[in-house]
């Protein structure tokens, strides 16, 4: 027996030395070469081949690998998946902030800018009347834009108050011979509905802020979302058998001694596919939130376009106070008739006549008369801003049609950009040597991973991030949908319907 064990370590001494006589095939010197590019230290990294019994994930035959360098290596195959994934997903990160932040600045100019526009005109047409009484304009404004920075705003309720505070300061301005208590103010409000002072322009208007402003804050808290979701999807969370598959992948040739040898195509594609099985997951609802996105971004250029709303706010506005100037008479006299007949006013107050109040009748202004500012008419520069607004509507619905399928494309993507891949089938690295990789390539998603031969993935533990990304976008896309319909749907009585989304969004960094 001890001659048997001597002859078998004398043939095992044999073999190595046979092994190590041909210097050139089993040099390690282009792994050394590749490993220093890396920006690691040569001292760990042999000269030749050494036996590989220490690997645990790489082959254990002869290697070009020490512990230590197949530890640093899974690291960095960790590293450049997770750079992977943010490099291929940048251009769609890009696009929803750079979208959002662009529509909502355009939208709050525009909003400012018919601020002015009304401002302009009203203290030129009624002087020193609109001047005492700004303050009434000055609050409708604020209020839509409260409303669309996501503020607990009733639309309706809001511009019912606009009119009822209307028709008390114009009440009073038309009637100054007399004096009215604040119930008495009360009550005129009670009448705006009854009495239809200002004719049908408050129903028309409510209509049209209430379908445009729904629909220009829903969008751009959808891109919003939008942002969010794709910032956090890309952040991926590397499971154990996605590292050991990456470091396989991508590192394994080096341990064999060919660092140049690129991974086939279609075992790329598994890889892939079995790391990002969670992402893909996500793409269903991420493509039904970018048609909802679709839909509203439709009836912004379309029958709820903004600029429809606010270029003439101030005509139809103004036309509001006309009829009610040409109906006085029969207002006050209902009036009078409802909330009881008026105490003079004293010997102090003026008992001016309507034509004394409003003695200027509103008239269209011509282009060259408008009022001008340093920056031109404020008309001008509504209509500007409004064209370039429609220009970023136009633009972000081309990129949100790109958009769709992101998620489910992103194996392929990473895999056939800058040439990650081998092009030549027959000497790529197939996940233990340099040749075809036979196996075919799995389905999308979490489910469909249970045969997939290269990442171990347990399907029965969905990622929870992902998860709350579904939900979101499930929230956001029903909102979308209301939206498109001209129904605002969470924030008829409070602003919560939105931070169920920003809770969703935040439960990655807290408890929920």
């Amino acid at each position: 027996m001890p001659r048997l064990q001597l002859a078998l370590c004398a043939l095992s001494l044999l073999l190595s030395l046979s092994h190590g006589g041909d210097g050139r095939s089993r040099s390690c010197g282009d792994v050394r070469q590749a490993y220093a590019a890396k920006g690691f230290s040569l001292a760990s990294v042999p000269h030749q081949e050494i036996s590989g019994e220490h690997l645990r994930v790489c082959s254990q035959g002869y290697t070009c690998c020490t512990s230590e360098m197949e530890d640093r290596l899974s690291q960095q195959s960790k590293l450049d998946f997770e750079s992977l994934v943010e490099e291929t997903s940048n251009t769609l990160r890009t696009t929803f902030v750079s979208r959002h932040q662009k529509f909502d600045e355009f939208f709050l100019e525009l909003l400012e800018n018919s601020q002015k526009s009304l401002h302009d005109m009203f203290a030129r047409t009624y002087g020193k009347l609109y001047m005492q009484n700004s303050e009434v304009f000055q609050d409708l404004f604020m209020e839509l834009r409260r409303y669309y920075t996501g503020g607990n705003v009733n639309l309706e309720e809001m511009l019912n108050d606009f009119w009822s505070r209307l028709l008390e300061r114009m009440f009073q301005l038309l009637n100054s011979q007399y004096h009215f208590t604040d119930d008495y103010l009360e009550c005129i409000s009670k009448y705006t509905d009854q009495l239809k002072p200002f004719g049908d322009v408050p129903r028309k208007l409510k209509a049209q802020v209430t379908r445009a402003f729904i629909a220009a804050r829903t969008f751009v808290q959808g891109l919003m979302v939008g942002r969010e979701v794709a910032i956090r999807v890309a952040k991926v969370n590397v499971s154990p058998g996605c590292s050991r598959a990456l470091t396989k992948m991508l590192y394994c040739p080096y341990c064999g001694g060919t660092p140049d040898v690129k991974p086939c195509a279609n075992y790329c594609q598994n890889v892939m596919k079995g790391c990002l099985a969670n992402q893909a997951d996500l793409d269903p609802e991420w493509n039904q939130f970018i048609d909802a996105m679709l839909l509203v971004a439709e009836r912004l250029e379309g029958p709820f376009n903004i600029e429809s709303v606010m270029e003439p706010i101030d005509v139809k506005i103004s036309e509001a106070i006309m009829t009610m100037q040409d109906n006085t008479m029969q207002v006050s006299a209902k009036v009078f008739q409802g909330c009881g007949h008026p105490k003079p006013a004293g010997m102090g107050r003026s008992a001016r006549g309507i034509s004394d109040v409003f003695n200027t009748r509103f008239r269209p202004y011509s282009p060259e008369e408008r009022p001008t500012t340093a920056a031109g008419t404020s008309l001008d520069r509504l209509r500007i801003v409004w064209k370039t607004m429609q220009h970023s509507v136009t633009d972000i619905k081309e990129k949100l049609k790109q958009s769709k399928k992101f998620w489910s494309t992103l194996p392929d993507s990473i895999c056939t950009t800058g040439g990650a891949t081998s092009s030549d089938d027959e000497h790529c690295w197939n996940s233990h040597t340099k040749g075809r990789y036979f196996p075919e390539v799995v389905k999308d998603g979490l489910t469909n991973q249970l045969n997939n031969p290269e990442v171990e993935v347990d399907i029965t533990r969905p990622d929870t991030l992902i998860r709350q990304q579904i939900m979101a976008l499930r929230v956001m896309t029903n909102k979308l949908r209301n939206a498109y319909n001209g129904n605002d749907i969470y924030f008829q009585d409070s602003s919560d319907g939105f931070e169920v989304i920003k809770k969703v969004l935040s439960c990655h960094f807290s408890p929920c």
